[in-house]
This record gives structure tokens, sequence and C-alpha cells, in this order.
């Protein structure tokens, strides 16, 4: 009966939270699906729900639309690369510091972190005047770069962690028969981080993905942009068309779930 009465607990907490979750999505469907007139009535479900909102993103019928497939295929490659990057940096680092014991390896780790302490929206304006100063103003790979500098020290310390807690033995082991530093790296940690690097490859992806004070300082071309900048211009007008917003974040959402990566 306890067990059963921590279950039932569980489930009180679990639902409402839940529910409170998928309120705002609930709403954002009830948007795309709502003509103009009706976006704003009120109702649980609209009188008339129409996919209209839906093929007009599509076929890029609005003006703030023109760019909308240019600029999805921005915020993938930016996350991907993004991802990457974060992943080839944090895993290399992750290595040197925890397996290889490089010197000073853990001063720069924590010195990485210290950056942590000083909001990102502070280091926004130093970061558009270095994109400035190297000319990557306007070019997906400055955003690239300022996403990469935000994601690495937590990764690194992430991955720093969980190799802590690799057995040493495996190790003493590949260099008794004469690994070297790199088949050390390739053939043994790559293999048992495995479920660590896909933690924080999804954690770049998303961090990427959803980034909008950056890219919007960044990038100012309609072909350069994200997404997430591109549906910000829908309320630059004094008659936001809300049924077309809603309907693209929609569509954002869902081609981020189908091109996420698996759960391992």
């Amino acid at each position: 009966m306890n067990r059963y009465w921590r279950e039932a607990r569980l489930w009180l907490v679990a639902i409402p939270v839940l529910l409170w979750t998928l309120l705002p999505i609930y709403h954002i469907f009830l948007f795309s699906i709502s003509t103009k007139d009706s976006a704003f009535s009120g109702a649980l479900w609209p009188d008339h729900p129409t996919l209209r909102n839906f093929g007009t993103v599509f076929r890029q019928e609005h003006f703030y639309l023109h760019h909308f497939w240019e600029q999805i295929w921005n915020s993938l490659w930016i996350a991907v690369a993004v991802g990457v990057l974060t992943l080839f940096i944090a895993t290399c680092a992750a290595f040197a510091i925890s397996r290889i014991k490089v010197r000073g390896g853990r001063t720069v780790m924590n010195a990485a972190l210290f950056t942590y302490f000083i909001p990102a929206a502070f280091l926004a304006v130093p970061m558009y005047k270095a994109m400035g100063t190297y000319g990557l103003l306007n070019s997906r790979w400055s955003l690239v770069l300022a996403m990469v500098t935000l994601a690495s020290p937590y990764a690194i310390w992430v991955l720093k962690q969980a190799s802590d807690k690799l057995p040493w033995e495996l190790d003493e082991a590949a260099r008794i028969d004469g690994a070297t530093p790199l088949q050390l790296f390739r053939l043994v940690y790559l293999p048992l981080m495995t479920p660590s690097l896909v933690a924080i490859g999804t954690y770049a992806l998303l961090l990427a993905w959803n980034e909008y004070l950056y890219a919007f300082l960044l990038l100012s071309h309609e072909n350069t942009i994200p997404l997430a900048v591109g549906l910000g211009h829908f309320l630059a007008s004094d008659d936001s068309p809300w049924e077309l917003l809603m309907a693209s974040t929609m569509l954002f959402g869902v081609i981020w779930s189908a091109d996420s990566p698996p759960e391992q």
C-alpha cells in the first residue's frame, strides 16, 4: 500500500505539471488552425478549423514568409555545425584533462566555467565587436562561433565528469598492448562515452536552434538569419498575422523533433 501511495502522489504532481507544460503548445496549435478573425475568440476549439495557414506557410505566400525554407535551412545548418564543433572541442578537451592529465588542464576548465558568472546577454555587444573586427558579421559562421563559445565550457565540464568515472584499468591495459593516445581515444574512450556525447550533442543543438539574441545581433540579412529571428519579424507589424506565426512555430518545432537525435 505504501508503494501505491507513493506512486499516486507522484502522479498527482506529474499530471498537473504535464498539463501546464502542454497548455502553451495547445494554444499554439489552436491559433495555427484558426482564421484571423477567430484567433482571439477565446473558444477551446475554433468553429471552423482550417489547415489553410499551413498551406500559406509551405508556399511562402506572405511577406514575412518569403524566405521561410531558407531560414529553416539556416537554423538546421547552424545547429548541426554548433553541435559538431562543440562535441569535437569538448571531447578532445575532456580526454586531455581527464585521461592524459595535461598540465594546467583543470585550471583552463575552471577558468572557462568562470565565464558563466557573466550573463550571456552582457557578452553580446563584445561578441558583436569581435565578429565585426574579423569581418564575420552577417555570416552564419559568426553565430556558430559565438554559440560554440557559450556551449563549450559546460560541455567540457560534463564530459570530464563522465570521463572520470571510466575505469583506469582499461587505459592501462590498452597502453600495455601498445596503444597510442590517439588509439586510446578512438578505440576505448569514444565508445564508452557515447551516451554522454549524445546528451551533449543534443544540448548544443538545442542551444543553437533556439538562440535569438546573438542571431539577431550578428545576422541581419533575410537569407542568412535563422527562423527564430525570422519569426520575430512577425511582431514588427501593427496587425500581426498571429495565425501564420503560430503555424510557422508548429512547423519549426515539428522539424526539430524530426531531426533531433534519438535517445540512447
